[in-house]
Formats: C-alpha cells, sequence, structure tokens
C-alpha cells in the first residue's frame, strides 16, 4: 500500500488498530542525516517490546504496575520513496495476545473513562465521610473544651473553700493558743 504522508500512513493503521483491537504505539522513525526530515517510521502495536524495569528507582514503598506490554511483534512500516509517496515495506499482522474489540471498536477509552468515573464518585464520597468526621471531631473538641473549663471553675471554687477553711482553722488555732 502506499500514502500521500505519513500522517496519512499513521491515520490508516490507526483505523485499522481500532477495528481489529488494539492500540497504536508510535515507534522509531529514521531521519534523513542532511535536512533532519522522517524518511520511515514504524508503527505498532502498544503491548510491543518489554517494558524497561525500575527497580530501586521506585523504592521499597511503591508496587511496581503490571506491564501493559507483552512483546507483540505487530508492526507496519512505511519508508518515504523518492517520488514523495509512502509506501508500507513491512507488516507483522499477528499479535501475541487476545485483541479486545467491541461493536464502537476498542474498547479500552470507554473502559478507562468508567473506572476514572467510578475513582471519582470513590473520593467524592471519602470526602463527605472526611467532613463528617472533621465536623464531630470539632464538636468533640468543643465539648472537651467547655468540660474542661467547667471542671476548673469548678476546682477553683474548691481551692478557694480549702483556703477560706484553712485561714478559718488558723484563726481559730491562734485564739485557742491564747
Amino acid at each position: 500500500m502506499e500514502f500521500e504522508s505519513e500522517d496519512d500512513a499513521r491515520k490508516f493503521y490507526t483505523g485499522y488498530a481500532r477495528r481489529v483491537g488494539f492500540v497504536v504505539r508510535i515507534m522509531q522513525r529514521r531521519r534523513s542525516g542532511i535536512d533532519g526530515r522522517t524518511l520511515a517510521r514504524r508503527l505498532g502495536c502498544n503491548k510491543q517490546g518489554f517494558s524497561p524495569t525500575h527497580k530501586g528507582a521506585l523504592g521499597p514503598e511503591k508496587k511496581p504496575r503490571p506491564s501493559a506490554r507483552e512483546g507483540c511483534k505487530a508492526t507496519i512500516l512505511v519508508k518515504m520513496e523518492k517520488s514523495g509517496k509512502w509506501v508500507v515495506t513491512r507488516f507483522v499482522k499477528d499479535h501475541n495476545h487476545p485483541l479486545v474489540v467491541t461493536a464502537h471498536g476498542y474498547s479500552t477509552v470507554g473502559d478507562k473513562d468508567k473506572k476514572i468515573e467510578e475513582l471519582t464518585r470513590e473520593l467524592e464520597r471519602q470526602d463527605q465521610l472526611c467532613a463528617a468526621y472533621r465536623e464531630k471531631l470539632l464538636t468533640f473538641m468543643n465539648n472537651v473544651e467547655e468540660q474542661t473549663e467547667e471542671l476548673s471553675s469548678n476546682i477553683q471554687v474548691i481551692v478557694d473553700n480549702i483556703r477560706k477553711v484553712e485561714s478559718e482553722v488558723l484563726k481559730l488555732s491562734h485564739h485557742s493558743h491564747r
């Protein structure tokens, strides 16, 4: 097959991927050493290759995410001919993993949106719980403050009464010693 531009080739492969049931990853390109323009482009399945492991960078507390890459070989290579047309020079059709086809094309975007909505709802619920707990905590702290003030004023009354009694006892003991 041939295309008028690299962009047309990419759009075609992306449409094909959506119908078949995979997501495209834009891979290597070869550039001209003279003017830097793209001479060839490889596109493939997003499960192509294997994710590099970033051990150490994550640290012990972070869980590694499962890799989306499974070493899939499905690719297309398009090169620009001297005529300016882009020609498919290599095409690998087979995937080493199940493809996800739905009535409306590829489902991942919808699934992601659903998951985001679900998580957003959960976050809102947690926010409401936090607000309710904050309210209860503030009420509790206010009650403790009021109780503390009442207790300290009661203690002050007791201290004052003890002082009065002590002064009475001192007066009496002075009178009895005479």
